[in-house]
């Protein structure tokens, strides 16, 4: 059941990032944190699909210059989106892949050729692959199946979000036992280090500042020895490190234009390899002050060599790295604290290495020194792996218990059209709050408009979905009451149930049915191609592996010809030599065979044609 672990397997903690995932598991009375098949520790959260296999992390990623349209990124920036969003339509203009409308409900769906067929996949579909490819890197270390885990999300994530990040959990054969914020999983993290090496240490109060590739979140803390309580939170989900190389992407095209009148701004190809030279600069200009931008043959043979520095970095983006500053200034007015009041900074997500945002957030807290003692790449991950283990019995969770806040107010649309705050924002769950509304005159139907935001008109907030109840008897206004009950589980998960009073005329609506989330049908599609596709993946390495063993058996050979030929039996030399050579051909004409069988019937050919020579050689 959702929201319990067991101990028959393990559980793990993955913390699915919009450009690098990780993967962690309590072990031996500690977390580790999982290696995969490359031997890194972070995995880039990246799919591809070309005409003979479909390609996750490393292998994605390391094509995707080649291969831009069919090489899908950033699809947590997709994820419980709808497709006319604004966010989603300026990113369309950034991405070399295809995205559309795929229904009446206005998903999105990336479109790509994978086997000469154009296929369709939503944004939890993209996800799944890549949190099935850490499930398979947790279990290929921990030589058993994983069937559990904790998977985090943006502390700003709507419901929406949070849903469709679920359902990409069991898209890819996960239970998945809780969604938990971020920077809560990195206070996590800050707080098990401080515990173990003072253990008298006394409350503090923790500021998280998680700036990732995708998403920014500020979370402020109190955390002690047997707690992690979350005060307020705040943050923006479309700020990152992506948005700074789009800034220096855009930089660059302009430049080649101005150098050479030539547009490359339409050429997905061309503005691939310029996004990763530029993400490359991006990390350099974190320890250097200044980094070279080369792209050989970028567009029409002509070649980009060019440099950018710090300085120059930091003028293209300042406007961004200023909008960090601001959530934090709002976290601390919603906690009602000083900044004096802060303990430990802990700075949490790759682009936090950038020295101007570090500069702008210590001016901010007067020269306050971070905590550098937590990984920021891992911090997540690590809090993910603890609350699984707690969950999963693994860990004893009396010693440290863990209270978050909702990002969002929750609440109805009036029939004025006002918005009815039923939970605040910044309120701790899980928690139920109830209350009486009215109908509107000589209502038989009662629609429930259930909206998140903080605006005081509702359309203006994100709508979440809608129920009704029928058969009211008609009246003038105000005269029918209502009770309405708004309960958010632990995964930060809503519901909403109301009921007429006088009447036992009721009705719930889960949050799971809005119009951004997948039907249970479309999750049950998408199980049965998720483990389709494994079973293509599979076959394909059992291919690949057979390949090789024919082809290293064939060239293990060539040395034998030669000595054929020395033994004065040029015959058989002969003879094997063109063995050898068809063989050698047959492969470079099937490059893209996935059957198993015919390679393995090919090397049985060619052993019956060389074992009885070489066996009869003296």
């Amino acid at each position: 059941m959702v929201g319990e672990g067991s101990k028959e397997w393990p559980a793990i903690g993955i913390d699915l990032g919009t450009t690098y995932s990780c993967v962690g598991v309590w072990q031996h009375n500690r977390v580790e944190i999982i290696i995969n098949d490359q031997g890194n520790r972070t995995t880039p959260s990246c799919v591809a699909f070309n005409q003979a296999q479909r390609l996750i992390g490393e292998a994605a990623k390391n094509q995707a210059t080649s291969n831009p349209v069919n090489s899908v990124f950033d699809a947590k920036r997709l994820i419980g989106r709808r497709f006319t969003d604004e966010v989603v339509q300026n990113d369309m203009k950034l991405w070399p892949f295809k995205v559309i409308s795929a229904s009446e409900e206005n998903k999105p769906a990336i479109v790509v050729t994978y086997k000469g067929e154009e296929k369709q996949f939503a944004a939890e579909e993209i996800s799944s692959m890549v949190l099935m490819k850490m499930k398979q890197t947790a279990e290929t270390y921990l030589g058993s199946e994983v069937k559990n885990a904790v998977i985090t999300v943006p502390a700003y994530f709507n419901d929406s979000q949070r849903q469709a990040t679920k359902d990409a959990g069991t898209i890819a054969g996960l239970n998945v036992m809780r969604i938990i914020n971020e920077p809560t999983a990195a206070a996590i993290a800050y707080g098990l280090d401080k515990m173990a090496t003072n253990m008298k240490q006394t409350s503090k109060n923790v500021l998280v500042f998680d700036l990732g590739g995708g998403t920014f979140d500020v979370s402020l803390v109190r955390i002690g020895k047997q707690a992690c309580e979350v005060k307020a939170v705040n943050g923006d989900t479309h700020l990152g490190g992506e948005d700074f190389d789009s800034r220096m992407v855009d930089y660059f095209v302009a430049e080649f234009k101005r150098k050479h009148n030539k547009d490359i701004s339409g050429d997905r190809r061309a503005i691939g390899r310029l996004r990763s030279a530029c993400e490359r600069a991006k990390r350099m200009l974190s320890s250097a002050t200044e980094t070279s931008v080369d792209v050989d043959c970028l567009y029409e043979g002509i070649d980009l060599y060019s440099t950018i520095s710090r300085a120059k970095f930091e003028r293209l983006n300042l406007d961004l790295f200023t909008n960090c500053i601001n959530p934090v200034k709002k976290c601390l007015e919603d906690a009602k604290m000083k900044k004096t009041k802060v303990d430990d900074v802990v700075l949490v997500g790759g682009s936090t290495r950038i020295p101007k945002v570090q500069e702008l957030l210590k001016d901010f807290f007067h020269g306050k020194e971070f905590c550098q003692s937590i990984n920021p790449d891992e911090a997540v991950a690590y809090g993910a792996a603890v609350q699984a283990a707690m969950l999963s019995g693994v860990r004893n969770n009396r010693d440290f218990t863990l209270v978050d806040v909702t990002p969002l107010s929750l609440g109805l649309r009036y029939y004025s059209g006002k918005m009815a705050i039923f939970i605040p924002r910044n309120t701790t769950f899980p928690v139920k709050k109830s209350g009486i509304v009215y109908n509107a005159d000589n209502d038989t139907t009662v629609h429930f408009r259930v909206f998140e935001g903080e605006r005081p008109i509702a359309f203006d907030n994100n709508f979440l979905g809608m129920f009704e109840l029928h058969n009211i008897p008609p009246g003038r206004k105000g005269k029918e009451k209502f009770e309405v009950c708004f309960e958010i589980n632990n995964d930060g998960i809503l519901t909403v149930s109301a009921h007429h009073i006088g009447t036992n005329n009721k009705k719930q609506l889960s949050i799971a049915n809005h119009s951004c989330r997948l039907s249970k049908e479309e999750i049950d599609r998408m199980v049965e191609e998720a483990n389709k596709y494994k079973v293509e993946d599979e076959e394909h390495k059992k291919a690949v592996a057979a390949k090789l063993a024919l082809q290293n058996y064939a060239e293990s050979k060539w040395d034998m010809v030669e000595v054929c030929w020395n033994k004065f039996r040029e015959e058989n030399a002969k003879k094997m030599k063109d063995a050898i050579d068809k063989t050698i051909q047959w492969l470079d004409w099937n490059l893209n065979l996935t059957r198993v069988s015919e390679y393995e019937e090919k090397l049985n050919e060619l052993k019956t044609i060389l074992d009885p020579l070489i066996g009869d050689m003296p």
